[in-house]
């Protein structure tokens, strides 16, 4: 494997709507619709990208059949400092489920649950 090993992700969710609101929060980020045209019955809204930077987007999804929560893939959403994000996810509805803390050299992270039951993690090198 000669490139990074992540190349998108999808983080599933049962309310699209509620679940826009809460990432756009605690990220302050805007996210763009997503249409596939081949199937009008699954819904994703894109993170935005910059194809010519580090990293991998991802979407959210809404598809019938498949729930929220309780997969056993972790995002981390890379931050200044995860803290900030940290200290906006219970007012944005979702829950802390660790506090910052330090991961040595590779700096610090952050776990918390969204608005749908999924776990994902916050990172920062501050």
């Amino acid at each position: 494997m000669s490139d990074n090993p992540v190349v998108w992700f999808e983080i599933y969710v049962d309310q699209m709507a509620r679940a826009r609101k809460f990432y756009e929060t605690v990220l302050g980020v805007h996210l763009e619709l997503l249409s596939n045209p081949e199937d009008s019955s699954v819904e994703m809204l894109s993170f935005p990208a910059d194809m010519d930077k580090y990293g991998a987007t991802g979407a959210l999804v809404r598809m019938e059949g498949f729930a929220a929560g309780g997969n056993s893939t972790l995002i981390y959403f890379s931050c200044e400092d995860c803290a900030v994000q940290e200290s906006i996810v219970n007012a944005a509805g979702g829950r802390v489920q660790k506090a910052k803390m330090s991961i040595g050299e590779y700096g610090f992270i952050s776990l918390a649950m969204d608005t749908e039951g999924n776990m994902f993690g916050l990172h920062s090198m501050n």
